[in-house]
């Protein structure tokens, strides 16, 4: 019987820190989005351009992307349940003090020490959840692609109901909703036992060594290139009232959720990781491609579309990442995702300006091609991965078997 299956069964069966740690993870991948409906608003409060504004999630994915390296550092030393909440306080301080700026620079400062704290938080939480679910990693890891595609489906409606108003109550009201995840980790949320050794600095980079983590994470760097493109440069090109952009990026999340945790295995099940992964980002490919040259409609069709091919991308990149190679998998997860987000930074930098540089349509031309080149990576790495992940599989049903037996 197929493990995913088994995994939505018992995806409702789960202690209270599981989910106190989930819920606090929706709200967690609702900053991400957050900004998207009122990308222009805040251009326009803050006389910025589009390119300034764009920095905004820039700063952000670049100190993630970093602080990566540090989250095993800090959760082997401290314990994960510390490190969740370091990583919760940071986020309400920033993001309150996101919604008090007076510059575009303050703001994207704000941003960064903003994506320190959900570093922080993110990586750990999925640790914590993987260590604390009910029926194993499979459960564990539909349930935290259940937390970001809720997320990032209510983000962009928070970020218009309240930005409708004003551009700085999306910033407030994500503290609060982070406040209120801080007291839920307090209270469900105990210790869990710390790793036998620390973890250092340098092991998530150590861990890219390995072939088929390193393929992943390649791979996935491109891809996140084509997925931040649409997230971050698509609100300027629809160019929508905070509702409407608003509405288009909720119902692009629901597909996300949809096809994350519910059409994702299933296909994986029926064709296999590899061949879901490497069609789905040729779809994504040719979806973004269509946007960039299709009329309004078109691209707000397109938008919403692409969140059904991201959420079958999401699902099975981390399931390749935290199972192909034999590190753990807080440290695989860390070096993994430390190679990702630095396309998350650049994105949101380079397509407003290849835009300046060249006409609107050009940066979705880069996008599908960085989609097709995730694809690739796919194809040529294929036997690799499928090898490494077999040599791999052992271990992991080992430590899953472990997990079960200590819940």
């Amino acid at each position: 019987m197929d493990p995913f299956d088994e995994g939505a069964r018992g995806l409702l069966r789960q202690p209270g820190a599981v989910w106190a740690t989930a819920g606090a993870s929706v709200v967690a991948f609702m900053g991400i989005g957050l900004v998207d409906p009122i990308l222009p608003s805040i251009a326009r409060g803050l006389d910025a351009t589009p390119g300034q504004v764009s920095l905004l999630f820039t700063s952000y994915f670049l100190i993630t992307a970093f602080a990566m390296l540090l989250t095993g550092w800090v959760s082997s030393r401290i314990g994960g349940r510390r490190t969740l909440l370091l990583g919760l306080a940071l986020v309400v301080v920033f993001a309150g003090l996101s919604g008090t700026s007076g510059s575009v620079a303050e703001l994207v400062g704000f941003r960064a020490g903003w994506g320190l704290g959900n570093a922080l938080f993110v990586s750990t939480a999925l640790a914590v959840i993987v260590g604390a679910a009910a029926g194993g990693s499979a459960a564990a890891i539909l349930l935290y692609e259940s937390a970001l595609g809720l997320g990032m489906a209510c983000g962009p409606l928070l970020g218009a109901l309240l930005g409708d108003a004003s551009w700085r109550y999306p910033f407030f009201g994500t503290a609060a909703l982070m406040a209120i995840g801080f007291l839920c980790i307090t209270v469900f949320l105990k210790e869990q036992p710390k790793p036998a050794r620390r973890t250092s600095l340098l092991d998530p980079l150590k861990a890219l060594g390995h072939g088929g983590l390193a393929s992943v994470a390649a791979s996935a760097f491109f891809y996140n290139y084509t997925f931040f493109t649409v997230l971050a440069f698509t609100p300027f090109v629809l160019d929508m009232s905070p509702y409407r952009s608003g509405a288009v990026f909720f119902a692009w999340g629901l597909l996300l959720a949809v096809f994350s945790v519910l059409v994702a295995p299933r296909l994986q099940q029926r064709f296999g990781s590899l061949k879901v992964l490497g069609g789905s980002l040729v779809l994504l490919a040719a979806d973004v491609l269509v946007l960039g040259y299709g009329d309004h409609t078109t691209a707000v069709v397109c938008t919403v579309l692409s969140g059904a091919f991201i959420g079958v991308n999401n699902t099975v990149y981390t399931e390749l990442a935290l199972g192909v190679s034999d590190a753990p998998r807080p440290v695989a997860s860390a070096g993994y995702n430390f190679v990702r987000w630095f396309a998350a930074a650049a994105a949101p930098f380079f397509a407003p300006r290849i835009e300046e540089w060249t006409d609107v349509h050009v940066p979705f031309v880069v996008a599908a091609a960085t989609a097709l080149a995730g694809a690739a990576v796919v194809v040529v790495r294929r036997r690799a991965l499928v090898a490494e992940a077999a040599e791999a599989a052992p271990r992991r049903t080992a430590e899953d078997s472990v997990t079960v037996f200590a819940n």
